[in-house]
């Protein structure tokens, strides 16, 4: 016995009464078929009409029918276009449900067994809907999107005013959606993003470090990772070659600031490759006709943007100056990469340490120390000093905001549970600081 035979034979053992063929049955079933068919080509317009590539485009235009100006006309606001789709869509399918369950009741009475004829038509209704009405036309335009979009166009010109008035209060609903939702993400900080990272395992800590880097790249200004003007090595315009050559052996570096007079009029930057083939010239030879131009940016210049200038530029440095025009220090793109991946160092690179540490609390650090190494050697969340720290950068500029003045050596400052003394300074600026760490009060 075949299965078909069979599911009749227990359908006719089952109490379900069946009812006579009618014409009027006949016209239903021709109405849920044209509503099939309906529901088959609106389903396919979706993907025909999102699918179009620049190549298809192209062709569009070139064919310059009613039809193909009808389709790029659609193209032009897809957010309505969509919305027509997704309103004539549900529409033809509701449709499809009532007249299926219509025309069941016509032909079947159920009421003997209810649980059955529920089952029977949420089974037929909605394997007709997804094979006739979604998955077949779909892959059809899929592959012939150009051909699918043009059938359509005129169809959904037509059911794009008809259904004018639901597409707009659709699409006006989702506006406000997505205001909600972006006003929400907009609410999620630097600081929320950087404690779900604290959250991650352990075992991630190389890549949390990284991505934290990430997280906080595009919050930081240049004057948080400058090389200040007092430790940048430069040279006068005016320096012979003998002495030149002996200033860049000893400080290693591959680029140097030129300035004449004052570091405050930097004239350009020269490039060590470019001097390299006349270093046997003495000092007859005008080194000076290799310098570079200099690259100046404001101190509040944040440092993606200047990555991306770098690379724009093809250069590594930049000179920072203030809102006077005065030099206030040197950035490079090593120094950028560092917030990321954390310090970079090569054989030629002497290490700089900025402090020592005693014991577990208690360290002594270099004045100059850049706050945001100062937060990575000790662990620190990133705005633990914000009610005190105000423009400053630096350990001893941290110190300087909030004594307001120069302080005397020996001097101890105590600010939440860190107790800070004043190693060495003299009447211009904080040498060294002792830093103690109180760990009962860490947080």
């Amino acid at each position: 016995m075949e299965e078909s035979d069979y599911f009749l034979g227990f359908l006719a053992t089952t109490d379900i009464v069946f009812y006579p063929f009618t014409v009027g049955i006949g016209l239903g079933l021709l109405g849920l078929a044209g509503l099939l068919v309906s529901s088959a080509l609106i389903s396919g317009s979706e993907v025909a009409y999102f699918s179009l590539s620049p190549v298809d485009l192209n062709q569009l235009e070139k064919k310059d029918s009613a039809a193909s100006k009808t389709v790029l006309r659609l193209l032009e606001n897809q957010e309505k276009l969509l919305a027509t789709v997704v309103v004539a869509n549900n529409f033809v399918n509701i449709a499809i449900v009532i007249l299926a369950t219509i025309i069941s009741e016509r032909l079947f009475d159920f009421s003997a067994v209810p649980g059955l004829g529920f089952v029977i038509n949420v089974v037929t209704i909605t394997f007709l809907l997804l094979l006739f009405g979604e998955i077949l036309p779909k892959l059809y335009a899929n592959h012939n999107p150009v051909k699918f979009s043009l059938t359509m166009a005129h169809p959904l010109k037509f059911m794009g005013r008809l259904f004018r008035p639901v597409s707009l209060m659709l699409m006006g609903s989702g506006a406000l959606f997505y205001r909600k939702v972006t006003r929400t993400r907009e609410n999620l900080s630097i600081d929320d993003l950087s404690h779900a990272l604290d959250l991650t395992a352990p075992s991630l800590k190389e890549d949390k470090n990284i991505l934290k880097g990430i997280v906080d790249f595009g919050n930081k200004a240049v004057t948080e990772i400058m090389k200040p003007r007092i430790d940048v090595i430069a040279v006068n315009i005016s320096t012979g070659m003998n002495k030149l050559i002996s200033i860049i052996i000893e400080s290693g570096h591959s680029r140097i600031p030129v300035f004449a007079e004052t570091f405050d009029d930097v004239k350009g930057i020269l490039y060590v490759k470019d001097l390299l083939p006349h270093h046997q010239k003495g000092d007859a030879f005008r080194w000076q006709t290799l310098v570079r131009p200099p690259y100046f940016v404001p101190e509040t210049k944040k440092i993606n943007d200047l990555l991306k200038e770098f690379q724009t530029q093809k250069i590594h440095m930049a000179v920072v100056v203030d809102e006077y025009g005065g030099t206030t220090g040197i950035v490079t793109m090593e120094d950028i990469l560092e917030e990321i991946v954390g310090e970079i160092s090569d054989e030629f690179d002497l290490e700089e340490l900025y402090f020592s540490k005693l014991d577990d609390s208690n360290y002594i650090f270099e004045g100059k120390t850049p706050l945001n190494d100062f937060y990575k050697i000790l662990n620190l969340q990133q705005d633990i000093f914000d009610d005190i720290r105000g423009d400053a950068d630096t350990l001893a500029g941290l110190i300087l905001e909030y004594e307001g003045e120069i302080p005397e050596k020996n001097k101890k400052i105590i600010y939440k549970q860190f107790e800070f003394k004043i190693e060495s300074a003299d009447n211009r600026r904080i040498k060294q600081i002792r830093v103690c760490i109180n760990k009962k009060d860490k947080v």
